[in-house]
């Protein structure tokens, strides 16, 4: 049975207005740090009042988790679902580097939240169960790619996307978005991986 328009309609203003409470909020800690989120203002510039959000994020730990959700979002993006595993491998790693330089914005929240993380045990739990996902999401890519042949048997799936995640976790901290070595390390990743061809085979070394 088809839903009716009405419902159909509500629903998506619903999930609109979530998506922009959350984009308010990743603006406002992009400009102005962890520290300068305020609630009051997110509100404000989706241009509702606070009991307004409060009914799509009942407390601000629920309204970072949406933020949290957004930029992971952003970073599942850069998966391409086509190609062999390696290639996909390769792409992914060098989509990240690309987004990451175009959407400085996106650093420097994930950074923020990696910050605060170390002083606020619910933001750590949020952002620990992230990483988990990343972490799981990566070492899937890097075992269809052994199992198909164009990794190294050998290779710790799990060790090596551990160092994926912590790589691409690094272009994020305030110190190191846009330094020349982190963009040497991901070329290296590819290298010691042996993707870093066009075709992504075994490498050589």
């Amino acid at each position: 049975m088809s839903v009716p328009a009405a419902p159909r309609r509500a629903g998506a203003i619903k999930e609109r207005r979530r998506e922009e409470l959350v984009r308010a909020a990743f603006n406002q800690i992009a400009e102005h740090g962890f520290e300068g989120l305020r609630t009051r203002d997110v509100a404000a510039e989706v241009g509702v009042n606070i009991a307004t959000l409060h009914y799509y994020f009942p407390t601000k730990e629920s309204l970072i988790r949406g933020v949290v959700e957004y930029a992971m979002a952003r970073f599942r993006s850069t998966l391409a679902p086509h190609g062999s595993p390696a290639a996909q491998l390769r792409n992914y790693l060098r989509a990240v580097r690309k987004l990451l330089a175009e959407e400085p914005a996106l650093g420097s929240v994930m950074g923020e939240l990696a910050v605060r993380s170390a002083r606020d045990k619910s933001i750590a739990a949020i952002m620990t169960e992230m990483y988990g996902v990343w972490h799981v999401t990566t070492r899937g890519l890097l075992r269809r790619a052994v199992k198909e042949g164009h990794l190294r048997p050998e290779l710790d799936s799990d060790g090596v996307a551990a160092l994926i995640v912590a790589t691409l976790t690094a272009m994020t901290l305030p110190t190191m978005t846009g330094a020349p070595r982190t963009d040497q390390a991901l070329r290296q990743l590819e290298r010691w991986l042996g993707v870093s061809g066009g075709r992504g085979g075994k490498s050589s070394n």
